[in-house]
């Protein structure tokens, strides 16, 4: 089994000047104290606009910062929002492959539609039309990173048209792709396209396993076709994190903040009304919070003995992954740090012991299955050289272009020289024409 770290950014109010730097920089060392313990994966969402529960808007930024700071840990957009008006297809596909290559190859390329009114309304997206959004970007995006050049397209939700997109990942075709799935039918979605499930539903292991089993059954179905061009095929599923010798601690310290992102994730998503600026949350689930169930037994918060037991069941269910909540709420810096320690010393150790043994099996049991999946993939025709057009710079008339195309003029010498910003070219330059 593998171990995340799922990162909203959340901060509570009351805020003071420097609240949002520290929350970053504690983030940052967080994700470098993790790196050095061997947890496997660090996730981060994109959220617009949904104040306190997610301050999270730039992943790629704060991606980026932990790709330098890190040496091992997988580097994850949990996820990437793909519809057009979030984020171009082409703009994704430089983002990705650029972390890409600074990050040694550590990517994984997480996908999402977006759910929030606050966020789809502010950025003009259909509601009803996200999903096929989703579906029509994903793939232009997986095209984009293998295909060269890249030969157009006029889709419903975006068009362009042919260009080599720039840089290309490291990782060959592509980084692992998921999605985010939040209900058993997005997982079967995810199953069907060959890409990672990355659950955000708290559900017991027994219900795990009854997902995970109809996720690997579509996997090695003649249903699974893929929507990039690779399968990967992982289910991780999230859960909150605290973890203590004494077991009171452990929930002392995680619980209240647990509770808080399911509270704010509700209010954004199922029950809230929110006024921008001006609703405050923390207050509310203050109010709120001794009717809430508690975040205890049964999660990632607990004592090494406790997570180990149920973190085991996990595993023997057939989840790949559990991705901890840990910076929810109000919980503390240093008892993140405390938790991340007593984690990596007491429970991986027991749950990483035949990791690679795992890993070997499960690879060979599911690669004829990937390998046909792979040739029933709709793949995009490429561009004929003959098709793809010449494209001319600004500023230059067509016989000038046509010149060009032949070597090396005086009138090619003249525009290097006035765009070196040269006084006396631009003095003596003849008029264009």
């Amino acid at each position: 089994m593998r171990f995340g770290l799922l990162y909203e950014h959340q901060l509570p109010r009351p805020w003071t000047g420097d609240t949002e730097h520290r929350l970053f920089k504690e983030a940052l060392a967080q994700v470098e104290l993790a790196d050095s313990l061997g947890v496997d994966y660090i996730w981060e969402v994109e959220h617009h606009f949904l104040e306190e529960y997610a301050h999270s808007s730039a992943p790629e930024v704060f991606l980026a910062a932990c790709a330098a700071r890190t040496k091992r840990i997988r580097i994850g957009h949990g996820v990437v929002l793909a519809p057009p008006a979030y984020n171009h297809p082409a703009r994704v596909a430089e983002r990705i492959a650029t972390l890409d290559l600074i990050s040694d190859g550590r990517v994984d390329w997480g996908t999402g539609e977006s759910a929030s009114r606050v966020e789809l309304e502010g950025f003009g997206v259909d509601p009803d039309q996200k999903k096929a959004m989703w579906a029509e970007a994903v793939e232009q995006t997986a095209n984009m990173m293998t295909m060269n050049p890249y030969p157009g397209f006029q889709g419903t939700f975006f068009a362009m048209p042919v260009r080599n997109v720039v840089p290309k990942p490291l990782q060959k075709p592509h980084p692992p792709l998921w999605v985010a799935c939040s209900r058993r039918e997005t997982i079967h979605a995810a199953a069907r396209a060959g890409i990672g499930a990355l659950t955000f539903a708290f559900v017991d292991p027994a219900e795990a396993a009854k997902w995970a089993h109809e996720y690997y059954d579509i996997i090695r179905s003649e249903q699974c076709v893929p929507i990039g061009h690779a399968v990967n095929a992982n289910i991780a599923m999230v859960t909150g994190f605290s973890c203590h010798e004494d077991g009171a601690e452990a929930r002392r310290r995680g619980s209240e903040g647990f509770q808080f992102f399911g509270y704010s994730l509700g209010h954004y998503y199922v029950y809230g009304h929110h006024q921008p600026g001006v609703t405050d949350i923390w207050q509310r689930f203050e109010a709120a919070k001794d009717k809430l169930p508690p975040a205890g037994r049964g999660s990632g918060i607990g004592t090494p003995t406790e997570l180990t037991e149920h973190l085991r069941q996990y595993r023997e269910a057939g989840v790949d992954q559990v991705v901890f909540i840990q910076q929810g709420g109000r919980n503390k810096h240093e008892h993140i740090c405390d938790s991340l320690r007593l984690f990596a010393d007491k429970v991986m150790p027991v749950l990483k012991a035949d990791q690679a043994a795992r890993d070997a099996r499960k690879q060979a049991e599911l690669a004829p299955f990937i390998e046909a999946a792979l040739t029933r993939k709709r793949r995009m025709p490429p561009a004929a050289t003959s098709a793809i057009p010449t494209v001319s710079a600004y500023g230059r008339n067509v016989v000038q272009a046509d010149q060009a195309t032949e070597g090396p003029t005086h009138h090619i010498a003249a525009d290097i020289a006035v765009m070196m910003n040269d006084p006396a070219a631009r003095k003596n330059k003849a008029p264009a024409g």
